[in-house]
């Protein structure tokens, strides 16, 4: 009797040690890491290492681009593959012009809720706090977004050299960063970001530091056909918005209000001519008509450029227009109230300053001057034409 139980009883310990040997060499399921950057889901990453290919992360990514698609209508009468560069098509790309604290970084986000989109954040940071009027900057600058629009960043040495340092030029891309922090061998590697940025239906890119009239050569180009949204804001708003930035003060083309409503006034110029020549690819949007009523107006935005609002957009603005979260540089805000900040933070002579400077600038963009120092109920808007 004693014997049997001993049989048992290392038959039952065998057993178990069979199991745990099972158990353990069991082979792990494959690691996922979830992002989330202001309530948009980034691209998954399935493999984590340093041994994986470009070949298999694009081959991996184009995948689930494709499967986006199956599930939601983006285009009408566009399929993904006439869409994206690496399957011989052209995607949709759209261009945000402007100036420092004018609104573009929230609508750059809202474009960029877009699934499917790549974003081009402000690629001519490395160029400083300046304004590119003409030479001797204007052809590198505009050399540098046309390769970007492209997916060209073989010759964009002084581009990926800044980003290396400042990676806030990539992080805002947040499909692209994604990747970035998984297999950070491939980051600026210029031949992995010409096939990544290639999968993508969508581009969107904002510029701050080129003026409006340069662009031309970007729209005039037939296959980029890239629209173009000139973001204008009230010259009170902006000088009262930089003053919360430490770059800017003793920074010339960021701290006078005489260059700046200069700019707005070439602006209007270039305007004029484009609305024009490119009519159905160029139009101008001021921040405070986004701020008022953002869903009507991005709604009309998408319309316009040619793609169905999907509900991450709509969730995005859900999320960033009713609170005010974050810095200076956050985009949760109460939108229908952070344009006019200036009419309490600017004192009445700093405010009577800026319009006697900004006077036709004002004029042309419809802001309304102030008839006295009492603004609680005053409204600085009214109608404007490009004509």
């Amino acid at each position: 009797m004693v014997r049997k139980k001993g049989v048992y009883g290392i038959a039952i310990v065998a057993l178990i040690c069979f199991l745990l040997i099972v158990f353990c060499t069991k082979e792990p399921d494959t690691v996922r890491i979830s992002h989330n950057f202001q309530a948009i889901e980034f691209e998954d990453v399935d493999v984590i290492g340093e041994d994986i290919s470009i070949d298999k992360i694009i081959d991996t990514q184009r995948l689930r681009l494709e499967r986006k698609f199956d599930v939601f209508k983006f285009v009408t009468n566009k399929t993904f593959n006439k869409l994206s560069m690496l399957s011989g098509g052209q995607p949709l790309r759209t261009i945000i012009v402007t100036t420092w604290r004018s609104g573009s970084t929230f609508l750059g986000d809202v474009l960029n809720s877009l699934p499917g989109n790549y974003y081009h954040y402000e690629p001519l940071l490395h160029y400083g706090i300046m304004q590119i009027r003409g030479p001797p900057h204007a052809d590198t600058a505009i050399k540098t977004l046309k390769n970007l629009l492209n997916c060209d960043y073989t010759d964009l040495e002084n581009y990926l050299t800044f980003g290396m340092s400042h990676i806030y030029l990539f992080t805002h891309n947040k499909r692209l960063w994604t990747q970035c922090e998984a297999y950070p061998q491939y980051c600026w590697n210029a031949t992995f970001l010409n096939e990544f940025c290639r999968l993508f239906p969508f581009q969107s890119m904002k510029v701050v530091r080129v003026r409006l009239r340069l662009i031309e050569e970007l729209l005039s180009d037939k296959r980029l056909n890239t629209k173009v949204i000139l973001l204008v804001r009230d010259p009170r708003g902006t000088l009262q918005s930089r003053r919360h930035r430490d770059w800017c003060p003793g920074e010339p083309d960021c701290d006078r209000p005489d260059l700046l409503c200069a700019d707005m006034v070439s602006d209007y110029s270039a305007a004029i001519k484009f609305n024009k020549m490119y009519s159905r690819r160029f139009r101008t949007l001021r921040y405070e008509d986004l701020s008022l009523s953002p869903y009507k107006v991005v709604q009309d935005l998408f319309d316009w450029i040619g793609i169905n609002v999907h509900p991450e957009i709509k969730e995005f603005l859900d999320t960033h227009t009713t609170v005010n979260v974050g810095g200076v540089s956050s985009t949760y805000r109460d939108s229908k109230n952070v344009p006019f900040h200036w009419k309490n933070d600017l004192n009445y002579t700093e405010i009577q300053s800026i319009e006697a400077t900004c006077e036709e600038a004002m004029k042309l963009w419809g802001y309304v001057k102030t008839k006295g120092p009492k603004l609680r109920d005053f409204n600085p808007l009214t109608s404007y034409t490009i004509k």
